[in-house]
């Protein structure tokens, strides 16, 4: 026996203040070592460990400390083993599982997969199915600008049509509301079962959008010529989803016809205009810097104002646009430091950043505008020479009260003639002394002037620089197909978003832009939406392998689909979008490929191949596995984006192939125990409607039996499925055998047997009455973890397909599922079944059970008591503190229920510290670059109470004013202001709610996993602590990821920091590191097209007074609060 002491420790994984360390017991955490601010506490909690450890090196044992033989230590855990070894081979089959596929090893073979040809057929379906779409939308196209021109426009137009808001509302007689007339919805699962009327389509106006308005009714007449064009797309491709137009006036009609529901303050924020799609679609990339006036005469109302115009145009920017805002009054400065001199991509992350600053603005001073105008063409002319940015459209937004100085100058030095750059200025407030002067600016740069006096008047007078921007390509009657960014709507069922619009899925969109063929005016955007589900559907799950995987990404490198995309968020008990779900680029998924050698392939629209060793997360990042994966990508034509295959390399690279007659397949598939995988598809049931009710096994069934000709499906999946089944079949049996002859006088540990193929076929048996299963939603929709997915193979069959051959993976699991709080109550076991043709191994099958916690629990005493005679002590339990764990450190088995399921660190630091320092256990740093962190509370300064009482004045002063302006918006004295009041209102009310919830933010996290190294199959030592020492011995348990630890109680090592597995936000805190990262801009794609200028252009139409149609009364009120 080889006592000895060990003095080397990892990294700490939290940094406990001296005098506070928590007990072997505690959960509390700490805050990285990383983190500088604390750097001190860590160091000093650093020395107390080391201080204790060595001051114990000169101790000798305590008197009477409990000796632990380890011969009796290794019979414990290979008894337990053999016992376990006996039961799950008896109860799940596994061992008749194998031999029946060894038995028809002569027939198999094992095909190797052609990464490149694979991904290069999976491209060319999702091109073919994107194409239709295509087709679809341009024959839209042409119905509308048909219908235009054949329209003439009737002033006096009087017209009904169906109102998605007031549709089938009734007034208190009983009688229709005006433009509120019948329309018959049904429930429609196509359209994820929303009740929607596929017959006609709909009409949704925003709320500051009057119903009646001459333009309103005329365009939704002349529209009207869509509908039988809807239906016919629709017929002759059942795949599609939502067709609609967006009209440039502010309607948005949508096929099939649905009922619109205000939102929770009765207002109908949605205006299609201002959506992504309609403004990628209406306009080329453009960069953009906005100037806006800091001086003395813009506070109160007006900066208001204009703070809310720089966020509405930002509101406007998309991923291939570039922007940069610059303040001035007696001097230029960026709201960035980090920024100056530069532009930067609008992403999410940017636009969202310069909101926080825009808000921090203050006033003062003079304006003085020609420097900020030079510093502006100025930072466009280096990025158009040095070929950055978008290189299309360049344009100025000049926000100010009043422009007095000679700016003539700047124009003849920087822009004129050629006037590359256009400017477009907004002129705030109620003034009109400088309007002449800034539409002078912008008339003679091919921009555009409005004047704002409100906040509602922001919305529609920042949406006219698109109608200027959208000229080129109007004349041009140029139809350029618009792909977007993915997107996730929320009423198809989940409330995920504020947002009124209608899809729950991921989706993509196709949006071609759709002109007026007169005076260039636009007159709208049509589209359809792609289901990302259903495209992704076209790289079948199957042909895979165990670990393997397809995604998408687009041409800035942002991912559209990726089973390791986590799009939703817990808040409390709702799921929600992050705010940065579909910004989320390649380089934070597959994190590991540090040169960014597959994301500058693949943005590039490359064909080829790569390899890396990966370190992929499972289990919600409890657990980790070890591949090598093979990546394979490929562009898809004419689309900005790429798709990418990967498989994991050996068994992932290889497919087994069986034949059986279908004769004997079909009698062994229509067996009660089996499923198919749900997601995956089979055969096709989405285009023919009498199809959609069947699911894939009736799909299938009637296909073999040729009872339904029509039906498509995936012959070869369907081989193979057919094989399996018959493999398979006397798994039934066998397991019904053991049911009956269990007797119910007997102990029922073992609940339910399982087993899944590579094809998707599940088959399952209780042998318990399904009320007394401890888990019920194992195996089920509800736990998508245990079940075949579109992304994924289930949690068990992935564990079991990297354990040694005949090895067992354990699992703990929890009532109410994997996110379960509280003790678990089962344990599943799994094993993976191989086959090996020609040398070559692949894997067939997985199979397990499911058993009761308490169950395990009983064996593994019974196994100690079994041994345990003869030794020296009053008992085990007594004496010693036994653990059963897995090789990811969880533990399974201790004396103290409440400890089961808990991470080993969390409740002894003394012990999983000294099997870390041995190499028993190695820890491995992850990353998550999807996570969502907790807001530093911004008061909580040391210079706080110097200034809260300032503070709490201005607070109070802004929420006075912000709830006298709501109420203002609210007071609907005049028409044509309540019309324009229910903007505004809609934009207070999403301000406020998101203040007060907003409590979380995307981040970055890094977090350790804890691995059992194979080679160290037994250790044992002492840890010093202190006064006294604590004997430990680890013993591998026989055929399985579990081990024993046995180890003396009646040494406290409390003075031991807990070992956690908790996530610690990675905080960028050096000005220099900061700014590197901000400014660094990640290679990106542009996009094929750009219409920047037309020489056809009427630059005379550039803008004029603004609508005063809102009350003076109104407008003063706050203007003199606030001044």
């Amino acid at each position: 026996m080889n006592w000895g002491y060990s003095l080397l420790f990892p990294e700490p994984s939290g940094c406990i203040m001296p005098g506070l360390l928590p007990n072997s017991g505690s959960t509390s955490t700490g805050v990285p070592c990383h983190q500088w601010p604390w750097a001190r506490a860590c160091l000093q909690k650093t020395a107390v460990i080391l201080w204790l450890l060595l001051s114990s090196t000169f101790l000798s044992p305590t008197w009477g400390q409990t000796k632990i033989p380890l011969e009796t230590v290794k019979l414990w855990a290979d008894t337990f083993g053999r016992d376990l070894y006996n039961t799950i081979t008896k109860y799940s089959g596994s061992l008749l599982l194998q031999k029946k596929y060894k038995d028809v090893e002569p027939s198999l073979k094992i095909k190797e997969v052609d990464g490149l040809e694979l991904v290069r057929k999976f491209s060319e379906d999702m091109e073919n199915m994107l194409r239709r779409k295509v087709e679809a939308v341009k024959s839209l196209v042409e119905a509308a600008e048909e219908a235009d021109l054949n329209h003439e426009f009737n002033a006096s137009l009087v017209f009904d049509y169906y109102n998605s808001v007031l549709i089938n509302e009734k007034d208190e007689k009983g009688n229709f509301v005006e433009l509120g007339a019948e329309f018959i919805l049904e429930s429609n699962a196509h359209f994820s079962n929303l009740r929607v009327n596929t017959s006609v389509s709909s009409v949704q106006l925003p709320t500051n959008v009057y119903n009646k308005d001459p333009d309103i009714l005329n365009g939704v007449y002349m529209s009207e010529a869509l509908n039988p064009v809807f239906v016919e797309n629709f017929q002759r491709d059942p795949t599609l989803t939502w067709q609609y137009f967006g009209s440039s006036t502010g309607f948005f009609r949508i096929y099939p016809g649905i009922k619109w529901t205000p939102d929770e303050n009765g207002v109908i924020a949605f205006d299609c205009r201002n959506s992504g799609w309609y403004i990628q679609a209406a306009t080329s990339p453009k960069d953009i810097v906005i100037l806006v006036d800091m001086s003395g005469s813009m506070k109160g109302l007006r900066m208001a104002i204009a703070k809310h115009t720089i966020t509405t145009i930002l509101d406007t920017l998309g991923e291939n646009d570039f922007i940069n805002i610059i303040a001035y009054n007696d001097y230029v400065h960026y709201i960035e430091p980090c920024f100056k001199g530069i532009l930067v991509q609008a992403d999410r992350d940017n636009r969202e950043h310069f909101k926080q600053l825009v808000d921090e603005l203050v006033v003062k001073g003079v304006g003085v505008v020609d420097q900020a105008l030079s510093e502006a063409f100025q930072i466009l002319k280096q990025f158009r020479e040095a070929g950055r940015g978008s290189l299309c459209n360049q344009a100025i937004m000049l926000i100010t009260d009043g422009a007095v100085e000679d700016y003539e100058p700047v124009f003849e030095k920087y822009n004129w003639p050629d006037r590359k750059v256009r400017v477009f200025t907004y002129l705030i407030g109620r003034e009109v002394t400088f309007a002449e002067r800034l539409k002078w600016i912008a008339c003679n740069n091919k921009g555009y002037y409005t004047q704002i006096s409100t906040l509602a008047d922001a919305q529609e007078n920042v949406m006219e620089y698109l109608h200027v921007l959208s000229r080129p390509m109007v004349i041009n009657h140029d139809h350029d197909i618009i792909w977007t960014e993915a997107y996730m709507d929320s009423k198809a069922g989940d409330s995920f978003l504020a947002s009124s619009f209608l899809r729950k899925n991921h989706e993509g969109r196709t949006h071609p832009l759709l002109l007026s063929r007169s005076h260039g005016i636009l007159l709208g955007v049509v589209g359809s939406d792609v289901t990302l589900r259903e495209l992704m559907k076209l790289a079948p799950r199957y042909k895979l392998g165990v670990h393997g995987y397809a995604f998408l990404n687009t041409n800035n490198g942002y991912i559209l689909s990726h089973p390791d995309l986590r799009p939703l968020y817990r808040e409390g008990k709702k799921l929600k979008p992050k705010p940065n779900y579909n910004s989320v680029d390649l380089s934070e998924v597959e994190w590991e490929d540090q040169a960014e050698v597959l994301r500058t392939a693949m943005i590039n629209g490359e064909t080829g191949s790569f390899s890396m060793d990966v370190k992929v997360p499972l289990d919600k990042g409890k657990r980790v596995l070890f591949l090598t994966n093979d990546y394979f990508f490929t562009d898809i034509s004419d689309t900005p984006f790429s798709l990418g295959v990967v498989l994991s390399r050996g068994h992932g690279e290889r497919i087994l192939l069986g034949n059986t007659s279908v004769e004997e397949g079909l009698h062994d598939l229509l067996h009660p125990d089996l499923t198919l995988a749900s997601d995956w598809i089979y055969c096709i049931t989405d285009i023919d409607p009498d199809h959609r009710k069947l699911s894939q096994l009736e799909a299938m069934v009637r296909f073999l039996t040729g009872e339904d000709p029509d039906l498509e499906c995936d012959e070869e999946l369907v081989r193979e499925v057919l094989f399996d089944a018959v493999v398979t079949a006397p798994m039934e049996a066998y397991w019904t055998a053991l049911a009956l002859n269990i007797s119910e006088e007997s102990e029922q540990g073992v609940e339910l047997a399982f087993l899944g193929t590579r094809a998707g076929l599940l088959r399952s048996t209780l042998f318990v009455g399904s009320e007394k299963l401890s888990d019920r939603k194992f195996l089920t929709p509800a736990d998508e973890a245990s079940i075949f997915t579109m992304d994924h193979f289930p949690l068990w069959y992935r564990q079991a397909s990297e354990q040694p051959p005949g090895s067992f993976v354990f699992n703990l699991r929890w009532a109410d599922g994997p996110d379960g709080t509280g003790t678990p109550v089962s344990v599943t076991v799994s094993t993976a079944v191989a086959v090996t043709v020609e040398e070559k191994a692949a894997i067939a099958a997985a199979v397990g059970i499911q058993m009761k916690v308490e169950f395990l629990q009983r064996q593994f005493w019974a196994a100690t008591q079994q041994v345990g005679e003869g030794w020296a002590g009053s008992g085990v339990k007594d004496d010693l503190d036994c653990f059963i764990i897995d090789n990811n450190g969880f533990i399974l088995i201790s004396e103290r229920a409440q400890e089961t399921g808990r991470f080993l660190g969390e409740v002894d630091g003394a012990l999983m510290t000294q099997l870390l320092s041995m190499g028993a256990f190695s820890q491995v740093t992850m990353y998550d670059y999807q996570a969502m962190c907790k807001a530093l509370d911004p008061h909580h300064s040391s210079a706080q109470p110097l200034v809260s009482p300032i503070s709490a004045l201005l607070t109070a002063t802004r929420w006075l004013v912000k709830e006298l302006l709501l109420f203002l918006l609210e007071w609907s004295a005049w028409g044509s202001w309540h019309n324009r009041g229910g903007d505004a209102k809609a934009v207070f009310h999403h301000s406020h709610k998101h203040k007060k919830q907003d409590l979380l933010h995307p981040c970055d996290t890094e977090y350790p996993v804890f691995v059992h190294q194979t080679a160290v199959q037994e250790t044992n030592g002492v840890i010093a602590c202190g006064t006294c020492q604590k004997m430990f011995v680890m013993q591998q348990i026989p055929s399985s990821n579990l081990l024993l630890l046995v180890t003396d109680p009646t040494c406290d090592c409390g003075a031991f920091p807990p070992v956690l597995q908790e996530a610690t936000e990675v905080k960028y805190i050096l000005t220099v590191f900061k700014c590197d990262r901000m400014r660094s801009q990640k290679p990106r794609r542009r996009p094929d097209s750009c219409h920047a200028f037309h020489p056809e252009e009427n630059a005379q139409d550039c803008g004029g007074a603004s609508d005063t149609s809102a009350s003076l009364l109104l407008l003063l009120l706050p203007l003199g609060l606030l001044r």
